[in-house]
């Protein structure tokens, strides 16, 4: 499959810059027992702070080498040991992870893919009953300083209605006050 479309990441430093990652994994009720998966972990902006968080494991998937090797690296440096860096083609090949394993998944910046329901039902799947995914994206406003073009970047509603469409039950939206070019949005897997 590839990467995702117009998923270029510029420089770690500046791609950071954009994102309170401890402040939105709070918006979006990162647990702190159970696994995560992160699909497309980048730089690892966010694996590392969830990885402080949770007692569990964090599976940072990623496409690109050099991504995964960065996360590492930094999980390294920061003394985590409960940080898994895969390199998968997650679009094409789902996530690896046994059937409802993980608390919660990460799906940040990737749902400008070309079948996001497909994401959703591979996150439903790998999640156990109870367990939550969340949601972040770039504004559709075309002063945000990166992100996909305006064509195919999601908004809110189609977001919901794809998780829903998936199987996943929506819990809330989040504007996401410490990220200004960014929304939130909190979906998860039915008890029952």
């Amino acid at each position: 499959m590839g990467k995702v479309r117009e998923s270029g990441m510029p420089e770690e430093e500046h791609w950071g810059s954009f994102f309170d990652p401890a402040c939105v994994l709070a918006a979006l009720a990162c647990p702190r027992v159970g696994d995560i998966i992160e699909f497309g972990c980048g730089y690892g902006h966010f694996t590392i702070p969830a990885a402080k968080l949770t007692t569990g494991t964090v599976y940072g998937l990623d496409i690109e080498t050099a991504m995964i090797r960065r996360t590492a690296i930094r999980a390294h440096d920061e003394g985590l040991t409960n940080v898994a860096t895969i390199e998968r083609d997650f679009v094409a090949d789902g996530c690896g992870r046994p059937d409802q394993s993980a608390a919660y998944v990460m799906l940040f910046n990737i749902l400008h893919i070309e079948n996001p329901v497909a994401l959703f039902r591979e996150a439903c799947r790998a999640l156990a009953p109870g367990g939550r995914v969340g949601v972040i994206h770039w504004n559709v406003d075309a002063r945000t300083p990166r992100g996909p073009s305006m064509s195919i970047r999601p908004r809110p509603e189609q977001c919901r209605r794809w998780a829903e469409e998936a199987g996943l039950r929506f819990v809330r939206f989040d504007e996401l006050a410490c990220c200004q070019w960014h929304w939130g949005m909190l979906v998860g897997r039915p008890t029952a």
